[in-house]
Order: structure tokens, then sequence, then C-alpha cells
């Protein structure tokens, strides 16, 4: 199954890009689903179709989604939900703060990325096309497995144990209840199904697509969108420039675009230098239904396939050597060696890049060795491991 993510800065476009190629799927043949993680929903707009809680079919081979997260919520969330209205009681917090109080940060992508994980796991689909939310949000998202992972891990077995034991002479001393172990439970199913997400995405039948448009300000995000996605360990496959103006019958308003976009472009060609790099024109009215959007992506992609895989093994691999050691080898686009900042901390290597951060946990293979050195040399962080203590 292909499983392919669109993203970009908000308002360039992705959204379209996303319905087009899935429609383009669709027309060759393919069973192909479409949903999106962005809050905005406008795949509805897009074919300009009604869109359910569960896969809509719009055309024969394509089907849209709307994910209901309140239903998802209600089965990953309200056991943790609970818990927690009932501390801000008995502390005194009015009901309906309270609610808007445990509602988390980004629920609505989360969850989509849950009903994400359900369609995969059910199968029945050749491709799954996700409209992601804009950038940053995508980034926090993506990052958020391993981070609910670290503390799944370390914080919460022996959080779980001390309030097993303090359970009764806190919750008479304080009156504020304990969590149950159902608390507990209902974080762990999350961090479980969220790693299944990860597995997914990072695996070798998916990839993240970038969509941009030729302004500086957007061009610069999207570099770093590449970088902190290599980070995480996603891979990106190509690079969609949307809205160029066409050089054809330009007066001189329109020619001065036409350069500024070509200088960007320019510079689109050296960032990404080794991906794809498709262009679409700026049309002269938003396109609208299946058929037009379907055209939009027949003429983006031209003679290429939009659901080829990237040629490369991913942003992660490890290179053994003779002596015992290895390298390990991590793809950081744009960054040099002063960006990282590189530490040890047991098994697990802690790498920062700007104000992003991955914890890296070793395989026992490097585990057990000890860092020898680390640099950044093209587009790339190798870590060098050799014997002895770690």
């Amino acid at each position: 199954m292909r499983i392919l993510l669109l993203t970009g800065k908000g308002g360039v476009g992705k959204s379209t890009v996303a319905a087009g190629t899935a429609a383009l799927a669709a027309a060759g043949g393919l069973r192909t689903l479409v949903l999106s993680t962005d809050a905005a929903h406008s795949l509805a707009d897009a074919y300009a179709v009604p869109v359910g809680p569960e896969p809509t079919e719009v055309v024969p081979h394509l089907w849209v989604q709307q994910v209901d997260t309140q239903r998802r919520f209600e089965q990953s969330w309200a056991d943790v939900q609970r818990y927690l209205l009932q501390v801000l009681d008995v502390v005194g917090v009015d009901p309906v703060t309270a609610e808007e109080l445990t509602v988390i940060p980004g629920a609505d992508e989360v969850l989509a990325l849950l009903e994400l994980r359900l369609q995969v796991l059910a199968g029945g689909w050749d491709v799954v096309v996700v409209d992601c939310a804009p950038t940053a949000e995508t980034l926090r998202l993506l990052a958020l497995p391993e981070a609910l992972g670290w503390y799944v891990r370390r914080v919460l077995p022996p959080q779980r144990r001390v309030v097993k034991a303090l359970r009764p002479v806190l919750t008479r001393a304080a009156g504020v209840p304990m969590p149950e172990d159902d608390v507990f439970g209902a974080l762990e199913r999350l961090h479980a199904e969220l790693d299944e997400v990860r597995a997914m995405l990072t695996g070798p039948d998916a990839s993240v697509r970038l969509v941009l448009t030729p302004e500086q300000v957007v061009l610069a995000e999207a570099r770093r969108c590449w970088t902190s996605l290599s980070l995480y360990g996603y891979r990106v496959d190509g690079v969609v420039a949307n809205r160029v103006f066409p050089e054809e019958g330009a007066d001189a308003w329109r020619r001065s675009w036409v350069e500024a976009q070509a200088a960007v472009l320019a510079e689109v060609g050296e960032s990404f230098a080794g991906l794809p790099l498709w262009r679409a024109p700026y049309l002269p009215g938003e396109p609208v239904g299946v058929e037009a959007l379907a055209a939009v992506a027949r003429e983006l992609y031209g003679d290429d396939d939009p659901l080829a895989l990237p040629g490369s093994a991913g942003p992660f691999h490890v290179d053994r050597s003779s002596d015992g050691g290895a390298v390990l080898r991590l793809a950081l686009p744009h960054v040099s060696r002063a960006d990282v900042d590189l530490a040890r901390n047991g098994d697990e290597l802690v790498v920062t890049v700007a104000s992003h951060r991955r914890l890296l946990t070793l395989p026992t293979s490097l585990a057990r060795l000890r860092v020898a050195g680390a640099r950044v040399e093209q587009g790339e962080l190798r870590v060098r491991f050799v014997e002895g203590a770690a």
C-alpha cells in the first residue's frame, strides 16, 4: 500500500495538490483514499461533494474521508479526560473551562493520524493520500510518537507503581483522586497506536511531498521542513512548486513576477538537488471537482509516476566496518556541524537541530560501543562508533 503525505506552509495549495494527486491515482484504476489531518478539512470543498466521517466514494476508485475526531477522541482519550475533569472539579475549576483544559493541543490532527492507522490496517486500499496540516503543525505531530514513547518507557512505569502504593494515603489527605490503571492504560494504548503510525509513515512504502510557492519566505520554511523531517526519519520524495506564473504573453507587471519567481525557482532546484521538482502553473480559476483536479495533477506530473517511491534507503542507516565498529548516518540537508548538538545518554543518542530534538534509541549492536567522533558531511550527520565501553 502506497502512503503519500503532502505538507507545506499554509496557503500554498497543498490541499489542491493532494486532491489532484489522489484523483489522478484513482483515474488510473487504483483504489485510493484521501483524508486530511488539517482541521480546516478543505477536501470536501475541493471535490465539491459532501463527505462523511467514513470513507465516501465520490467517483469510481476514489474515496474521501473527513475524520470524525470527536468519535476518535472518545475512543482514545476519554479515560484520561474523565480523570482530569475529576481533579479540576476538586480544585474548583468550572465545568466549561475544565472541558477545554482537558482537550490535548492538536487533538484533531493526532486523532486523524489514528484514523489513518485504522484505514491502513484494514487494507483494501492501493493508495492513501494524506492532506497534512501546515508545516509547523505537521512537524510537531510527526515528532509526537517518539516524545510520548520516551514518557511511556521512562516515566510512566515508576509513576504507576508510586501512585498505586500511595493512592489511599494521598486521596484521603489531599482529597484529589489518584489515577486508576485505566488512565495509565489509555496513555499506553495511545502511545502504542501512535508508534504504529510512525512505523507506517517511516516504512518503505511511505513518503512526504513538500508543496511550496516560489517565494523566499516559503522556500526557507520548506528547507527547514526537509531538515526536520529527515531528523525524525521521514523520507521526502519530491517538491511541488505551485502557482508559477507562465512566461507566455506576460505584460510588464506580470513579467516582473515571472523574473522574481524564476530566481526563487533556481534556488529551489539547488536547495532540493536530487529530488524531483514539479511545477504547477498559476491558474486563472480555482480547480474544483474531481475532473478539474485530476487535470491539474496530470499537467503537474507529466510523464512522471506521481506514486513512485524514493530511490534512497531512507534518512537513517548504519554502515558496519570490518574492525567491529560502525558509522551511524542520518540525513540532515541544509545543516552544518555548528547547527547540530550531539549528546550520548545511555543507550540513546540525543540529536538537536535548532528547536527540534530527537532521542535516537540505539540498537543493541551500537549501544555497547562508544562514540569516537561525529561530523556533518554532504548533508549527513555521521557518528562513528568503535569498540570499548560506551
